[in-house]
């Protein structure tokens, strides 16, 4: 770490910083489910089918886990700050692409969206390490997580309202304002450091400086993932990694399976206008911020294994409920809200634990994401394949039950694997 870098980090709470990365987060998960209540007005307005459309919601996924190391690349050449105005940039000319006649240009709108949105998910754990103090690293990291589930809960709250009044493409582009503000306040920093002569951090290794240390690690901070491209091969050896493959990948495609359909599921089978589907639908997101707290407050009081088997359970109830007693939707919304977001602290939590260095938790998060994101991104199409064949929705909710449940295996055997190692998870809040 530079000694520039360290008197940021001396310094008092950057909040210019703060909130550029909290307004750039609702821009970072927001653009991906805006499409999502109003699916069944593109599929009748492009004349497409329920497999086509899943493809807007899968493309961002799939640029998440072909990119994430060329995003890494570009955040060492062109510097931290630099790099997440280009990951805002990129969003929002994804999103006027998108909004171009034809669904060519929609798809290739999305792809720009994930692909930038894959820099901005590199680039702000950089940045939360780097700038903020060390002992507010933990709340501030908390609190980028809970914006970014804000931005979907908002997205999909507001976006049927909001194309009823001005139609569906112009209300997918109302969501671009936000990200508009989001540059504003990175370039009014960006500013700020070149009149102070002190563009700090514009290169990072991505390793700690103390590379045998397990102990600094902030599992939170492992979920951009960790800005490093390792070349070790041990990860394909370890038994524990590929549980969390198994795991995480599980975990992506019910969520974007859910996240893509919800709306049109509980029109479908409660009977909701867009605008109501889609508020039901936001619970699925919004209930995400409280359930990324579920986790580490558990972990205070109970053994590493509770916290975990809550998560499992919670997606079981989702999956297993949606299809026994769709009616009860709201209740299952709910638990599956909490699983998705503790799903993340719990598996990188492990991951975290049985890592014994900086680069071995950077390149784990590698493997784990990389692969997870790409099986992760064939679940909506898959649902919306099932939902044309059999023309209703219980053959691919009873595909998610079956993920559900290896999920559930997987988790818990990762949980053996770390501990034989030596190394229980210490699911503890951050202070």
């Amino acid at each position: 770490m530079t000694s520039s870098v360290r008197s940021v980090a001396s310094r008092g709470i950057p909040w210019l910083v703060i909130a550029g990365v909290l307004v750039a987060a609702l821009s970072l998960r927001g653009p991906i489910v805006a499409p999502t209540p109003v699916l069944r007005d593109i599929e009748r307005d492009l004349g497409l089918g329920s497999a086509s459309v899943g493809l807007l919601t899968t493309a961002p996924v799939l640029m998440f886990a072909l990119l994430t190391p060329i995003a890494a690349i570009v955040i060492r050449r062109s510097g931290a700050e630099r790099a997440l105005l280009l990951s805002l940039s990129g969003v929002l000319a994804g999103t006027l692409i998108r909004a171009l006649p034809g669904f060519g240009w929609m798809l290739t709108g999305m792809l720009v969206i994930g692909a930038a949105i894959t820099l901005g998910n590199v680039v702000i754990p950089v940045i939360i390490r780097r700038d903020v103090p060390g002992p507010r690293v933990g709340m501030i990291t908390a609190a980028y997580v809970a914006t970014l589930n804000a931005g979907s809960l908002l997205t999909s709250l507001l976006t049927a309202p909001l194309a009823d009044v001005v139609g569906w493409s112009w209300a997918l582009v109302f969501w671009g304002f936000i990200t508009v503000i989001g540059l504003f306040l990175w370039g009014v920093h960006l500013r700020r450091i070149r009149a102070s002569g002190n563009l700090s951090g514009e290169r990072y290794s991505g390793v700690s400086s103390d590379d045998s240390n397990t102990g600094g690690i902030d599992p939170a901070t492992v979920t951009g993932p960790l800005p490093v491209v390792t070349k070790s091969r041990s990860v394909f050896r370890n038994p524990t990694a590929w549980l969390l493959l198994a795991t995480f990948s599980c975990q992506t495609t019910i969520y974007y399976a859910f996240s893509t359909w919800l709306p049109s599921i509980t029109a479908d089978e409660l009977g909701l206008d867009r605008v109501g589907a889609g508020a039901l639908a936001s619970l699925f997101q919004g209930m995400g911020i409280l359930g990324a707290f579920v986790v580490p407050i558990l972990g205070r009081f109970a053994p590493h294994w509770v916290p975990a088997s809550v998560i499992c359970v919670c997606w079981l109830l989702l999956t297993i409920g949606m299809l026994a007693l769709p009616g009860l939707t709201w209740v299952w919304l709910i638990f599956g809200a909490i699983a998705h977001s503790g799903g993340f602290v719990v598996i990188f939590t492990v991951l975290v634990a049985v890592s014994r260095s900086d680069r071995e938790a950077a390149g784990m998060s590698a493997f784990v994401q990389g692969g997870g994101y790409a099986v992760g991104a064939v679940g909506a199409p898959v649902v919306g394949a099932l939902h044309e064949a059999t023309g209703g929705w219980a053959a691919g909710e009873s595909l998610l039950i079956v993920l559900a449940s290896l999920y559930a295996f997987a988790l818990l055997a990762a949980l053996i694997s770390a501990s034989r190692r030596g190394r229980n998870p210490v699911m503890k809040a951050n202070q």
